[in-house]
């Protein structure tokens, strides 16, 4: 399974599906607050920790996490329970107390929400001075939630076919990076690119782009206050790439045949030149590379292709972000067991994945992006919640999938109208529903 499947969309709000909160049945209790543990001896109990990672359940990886908390916590017995449709399934659970000890705090839940839910792990103040994205979760100066990694939206594509393409430079506009396209198709047999159309979330992946076009901490704002689809705009410029793309014929013939999991073997052995993902698959893509027996160092990651003041730009945001039921009765090892994996499970590392830590470093993959001098930056989220009210009540879905699934069959001829068309739809529907 994907790491995270909701990773790009983290980069904007941590979540992706638009849909109206849960009601759950718990208010703010009383003690809400996970407090961090003062003494690891006397923190005991059972917790039940609730997952996207089957993966790394099945294999056992988690309980080895687990194996490893509890030598400093002897006394905290640690469950996992993976769920393979995640959003839904807890969707479901929150309608109850019984949602697990912790958890990672789903898309449906309306950042308002939060402290009927969570319990808070701190202030903004006492968070921001050690972790990364604590806006993200923030509600009234309390965080609810912390994500284990950080991740970075970008291309993952094969440097080898790159190579005999005869492109070694990262593009630095869309006209270059459509031409790096056009070189793969004429010079080589592989995909130049792979929409991944099918699988749905990496359609919506696509959102991301937005702060890295024009390099601005702002971007989540601009959303909430502008018109996303106006001349200039980073998910316009990013939109329009995707669709020159496709109606250039430089992506999959069919793209309603795609396969996620096929596609990281396909890629890593060359049969497809590039896609858009996130740091997070890049982990993904080179074990498949090892399981094919090719080389693991082909696969690469690349910059959105715009640059400000001479630089690449990328938002660098949370994933998931793991919280402690406001209803549990074992909230101190709950709370345990976030700061611990958070601060020393080496789980960032093991999933080169970037630090959640402020005082830590890029993992040696992106060593390119620190020689390239990209400039990483945060979005704030400051206006988050607005944005996901103002997309709900548009039903533009900018977090869900099937926008730019009709973008690609326009591009590709499945559909009716323009480009211009389409964007000044989107654009009427926005603006109605900020007004």
């Amino acid at each position: 399974m994907h790491m995270y499947r909701r990773t790009a969309l983290a980069l904007v709000t941590g979540a992706a599906l638009l849909l109206s909160a849960c009601t759950g049945t718990g208010g703010t209790s009383k003690g809400a607050a996970a407090d961090a543990p003062t003494d690891p001896a006397e923190v005991s109990g059972t917790i039940k920790v609730l997952t996207v990672r089957t993966d790394l359940v099945q294999d056992g990886t988690m309980d080895r996490y687990a194996a490893e908390f509890r030598k400093v916590y002897p006394k905290v017995k640690v469950e996992f329970e993976a769920l393979t449709n995640y959003e839904s399934e807890v969707k479901i659970r929150m309608n109850t107390e019984n949602y697990g000890d912790v958890l990672l705090i789903p898309a449906v839940i309306k950042k308002d929400d939060y402290p009927k839910f969570f319990a808070s792990l701190g202030t903004v103040e006492e968070r921001s001075e050690k972790y990364r994205f604590t806006d993200f979760t923030a509600v009234d100066d309390k965080v609810y939630g912390q994500s284990p990694v950080g991740v970075m939206p970008g291309f993952v594509y094969n440097r080898r076919v790159w190579r005999e393409a005869g492109v070694t430079e990262w593009p630095t506009t869309p006209a270059e990076f459509l031409t790096a396209l056009k070189a793969i198709k004429a010079k080589t047999d592989a995909v130049p690119y792979y929409t991944n159309f099918a699988a749905g979330w990496t359609m919506s992946s696509w959102t991301a782009v937005n702060g890295s076009v024009h390099c601005d901490p702002g971007a989540t704002t601009e959303l909430a206050e502008g018109d996303p689809w106006a001349e200039g705009a980073d998910l316009r410029v990013g939109d329009t790439l995707l669709y020159d793309i496709v109606k250039q014929g430089l992506a999959e013939k069919d793209p309603t045949t795609t396969n996620w999991e096929q596609s990281k073997a396909r890629t890593a052995q060359g049969e497809i030149a590039t896609q858009w993902l996130g740091t997070w698959a890049i982990v993904q893509f080179q074990d498949a590379a090892e399981k094919a027996g090719v080389d693991p160092d082909d696969i690469g990651f690349m910059p959105f292709p715009a640059q400000t003041d001479g630089r690449f730009c990328a938002v660098v945001g949370p994933d998931y972000n793991q919280a402690v039921n406001v209803h549990s009765e074992h909230k101190e090892a709950a709370r345990a067991w976030i700061d611990w994996f958070t601060d020393k499970s080496g789980y960032d590392k093991d999933n080169l994945a970037i630090s959640p830590l402020k005082n830590g470093t890029l993992p040696e993959v992106l060593k390119p992006y620190e020689d390239a001098g990209v400039k990483l930056i945060e979005v704030s989220d400051a206006k988050g919640a607005e944005v996901k009210r103002i997309d709900n009540e548009s039903e533009t879905g900018i977090f869900a999938p099937e926008y730019r699934q009709k973008l690609v069959d326009l591009a590709r001829g499945a559909g009716q109208g323009s480009l211009d068309e389409f964007f000044a739809d989107l654009s009427k529907r926005w603006t109605e529903a900020q007004r």
